[in-house]
Formats: C-alpha cells, structure tokens, sequence
C-alpha cells in the first residue's frame, strides 16, 4: 500500500484532522507508560455495559465538532456503518473528507484532489469498527474515570501502546458516545464531540464509496 502525502502548505489541519479522527500513521506517537487499569468489579460492569451499547449500533448519524489545543476548528456531519464504515464530511472552509470502506480510510482534499489512504486495521479507531465491540484482547484499558454522570475510558493497541490513544467519553445514563480525544506525537490534543446524534438510520450506501465525483450532499435515505 503506497501513502500518499499532502502538500506542505496545506498538512497542518488536514493531517491533524485525519490522525486524530481515524489514523496513527501520520504521527509519530508517544510511548504509553502506563500499563492496564486495575478495574472495580462496578467498573468492569459499566466495561462490559460499553461493549454491548457499542455492538449494537449499527448506523449512525450525528454532527462534529473537532477542536484542537492548537486553536484549529472545524466541524461537519458523521455517518457510521458498522461494521467497518464511516465518513466525516467537513463543512467549509475545511477541504476535507474522510471515508472508510471497510478495508481503506482515505482522507480527501476536495481542493487540491489530492488523497491519503491507510488500511483499516492500522488505525487508533478500527476496533469501534468491527463487528463486536471488546476492550479486552487486543485493546488494553489504561484508564477508567466515572464522574458526573460521564464515563472516560482509555484505550491503547495491546501489541503496539505507542501506536496511539484514544479517550472515549460516553454519557453514563443512559448510556451514549459523545465525544473521544487523541494526542499526536507533538502533544496536540484534538478533541470530536458528537451532537444530534441518531441511531439506526438508514444510510446511502454510496456514503461509504470512495471517488473523487461522489457527491458531498448526500443524506440518509428516507
């Protein structure tokens, strides 16, 4: 698999934006120190909990908004199609769209026509996408946090902890995936919150179709 790369003028955001969405392939990640979470016979209820919520959504679609410690903002419309497929169509001024088919993330300048593409299965995020949800295996949890009605789990690549990181915020009760956090190699944080999420909707399947004359407009089917 050759990776493209994108013009130096203009990586700064948009490879921000892919690697704190989707990829770890752009950065050079930091080394994780810390080893798995001891977990409480009620943290690991709410674990077992997660997994299950997790599994069970099948589609999704929700807005973005991606904020980074940087100053950077941007915002768009998320579609996911478990397993394995996702998009975010950013709004403008960002040139950006990110897709996943299933086996390839392709992350789209819509200016410049110009893309990057990493397999599936080499990306922070792949285990949100498979068929069933498991922090455990392949997944470590390195940190559990319940307080104020939000639980905060992170995540590392059991084989490969420096590969990357990724936060999952989830709404406790009832339980909903609102927002996750990564950290690049330079100590950016980039932070995606969902809003107006919605579940099992159904989705044109040319969402998840990657070519440059896809059109950007498309929505769920009715």
């Amino acid at each position: 698999m050759r990776y493209s790369q994108l013009p130096t003028g203009r990586r700064s955001i948009l490879a921000m934006a892919f690697a704190a969405l989707v990829t770890g392939a752009t950065f050079s990640w930091p080394a994780f120190a810390q080893g798995p979470a001891r977990l409480t016979p009620e943290q690991q209820a709410d674990v077992a909990r997660i997994e299950s919520y997790l599994s069970g959504i099948r589609t999704m679609q929700a807005r973005f908004v991606q904020v980074a410690s940087n100053g950077s903002y941007a915002e768009g419309t998320f579609y996911l199609s478990r397993p394995g497929r996702l998009r975010f169509q950013y709004d403008p001024p960002t040139p950006l769209l990110i897709l996943s088919d299933g086996t390839v993330v392709y992350s789209y300048d819509t200016a410049l026509k110009q893309t990057t593409q990493i397999p599936v299965n080499l990306t922070p995020l792949w285990f949100l996408l498979r068929e069933r949800i498991s922090f455990s295996g392949d997944v470590t949890i390195t940190r559990f946090e319940r307080q104020g009605g939000v639980i905060r789990l992170t995540l590392v690549q059991t084989k490969d902890p420096a590969a990357g990181s990724v936060e999952l915020a989830l709404q406790s009760e009832p339980l909903e995936l609102r927002q996750w956090s990564v950290t690049d190699g330079q100590g950016i944080t980039t932070n995606i919150a969902l809003t107006e999420a919605r579940q099992d909707v159904r989705l044109d399947r040319r969402l998840f179709v990657f070519t440059e004359d896809l059109p950007t407009g498309l929505q769920q089917q009715q």
